[in-house]
């Protein structure tokens, strides 16, 4: 735990400076919130004049990156609020002490466990409400995070508008100005995609080399067979020296997300929602247009990180049944996002998706 931040116990006074970055303070600096004389709300606060929500939001064109925080010295991010778009063509990233490459990558909603983003309706505000202790997703499309980010030198986070339309996001970044302890690490969080999956495994994530600890999953899936279940999958963890066989191997998909037999309740998928682990819609087909069944689930890893000393990767198996009781290597959609703290940034991330392959069709 930080000694100067509240992380060390909210009773404690500690030396740690509050600081916080949105649309109406993009700095974080002292005194400088709500300053702003033209914005996306300079026309209704036209008749109120200066520091009456002038500037509540930020417009991103077609192509245009964003940079939502730009911050220098040392630190920790204490929460993360997003609103607004939540078009996966819209990529997050964070980069740490100055490196050029992301520690943190994915589409927007994905880095939320929102796998899909057209299960919300933008018109009725119906979503549905995920409700844990890092990440929350509220009423309507309020995007939550309490992942603990420290840094040490730099911080920087973007946001990329690789739609071919105008976005206009909404967010505010908590944090505090604080010594950090050396043996903190660094937050990182990958996205992948195999749509299908390609043989009986999926990769979650590879190429993690230092020590440190995994923290969670989020996965969305989408059925391309018919009939069955789907989720007979093991996820297993291959840890250090680990060689064909893992040091953690699960026993189902459903099982690792905290849920047994399939989630199957009088015949019916019974969704949930809790502080570590849930699945929390199963988005049916509507007998038209939309034929693909689809789940949203989710993972931390809080009381029980898997810590690593050298590497780690981890996978997950696409499985279901076939005739006679014999197993079925399917080719279902998957997506995932990683998370995990590691000794040093995460680097040499594999290369991201298209905007193609991205979008949900």
């Amino acid at each position: 735990m930080f000694n100067d931040s509240f992380s060390a116990g909210l009773s404690r006074i500690t030396n740690a400076q509050t600081r916080s970055i949105s649309a109406e303070n993009p700095t974080g600096a002292p005194g400088c919130g709500g300053m702003a004389t033209e914005g996306t709300g300079a026309h209704c606060a036209r008749e109120l004049g200066r520091g009456w929500k002038v500037s509540p939001s930020k417009l991103i064109r077609p192509g245009e990156t964003l940079t939502l925080a730009d911050i220098d010295g040392e630190g920790v991010i204490q929460s993360i609020w997003f609103a607004g778009s939540t078009d996966r063509g819209l990529t997050f990233r964070i980069y740490w002490d100055d490196l050029p490459a992301p520690s943190v990558e994915a589409p927007l909603p994905a880095f939320f466990a929102y796998g899909y983003n057209n299960n919300i309706d933008g018109v009725t505000g119906r979503f549905p409400f995920l409700n844990s202790a890092l990440v929350m997703v509220a009423p309507n499309r309020g995007m939550n995070c309490f992942f603990e980010m420290p840094f040490r030198k730099h911080c920087r986070m973007t946001l990329e508008n690789t739609t071919s339309h105008d976005c206009v996001t909404y967010f505010q970044i908590n944090y505090a100005l604080c010594k950090v302890p050396d043996d903190a690490g660094y937050f990182c969080a990958q996205y992948r995609q195999a749509r299908p999956v390609e043989g009986a495994d999926y990769t979650i994530i590879d190429g993690i080399e230092g020590k440190g600890q995994y923290i969670g999953t989020s996965l969305a899936v989408g059925l391309n067979a018919a009939g069955g279940w789907w989720g007979e999958g093991e996820i297993k963890f291959f840890m250090d020296d680990d060689g064909e066989f893992p040091t953690i191997c699960g026993t189902g998909t459903e099982d690792y997300f905290g849920g047994a037999y399939d989630w199957d309740v009088n015949g019916s998928y019974q969704t949930y929602s809790g502080l570590y682990m849930g699945m929390y819609q199963v988005i049916q087909p509507d007998r038209l247009y939309s034929s693909q069944q689809r789940f949203l689930m989710y993972r931390w890893h809080v009381v029980d990180p898997v810590r690593f000393e050298k590497s780690l990767r981890v996978t997950m198996q696409d499985l279901g049944w076939r005739s006679d009781g014999r197993y079925l290597a399917r080719r279902d959609d998957f997506m995932s996002v990683a998370y995990w703290y590691q000794d040093k940034p995460a680097q040499n991330f594999p290369p991201f998706p298209t905007p193609n392959d991205v979008e949900i069709v």
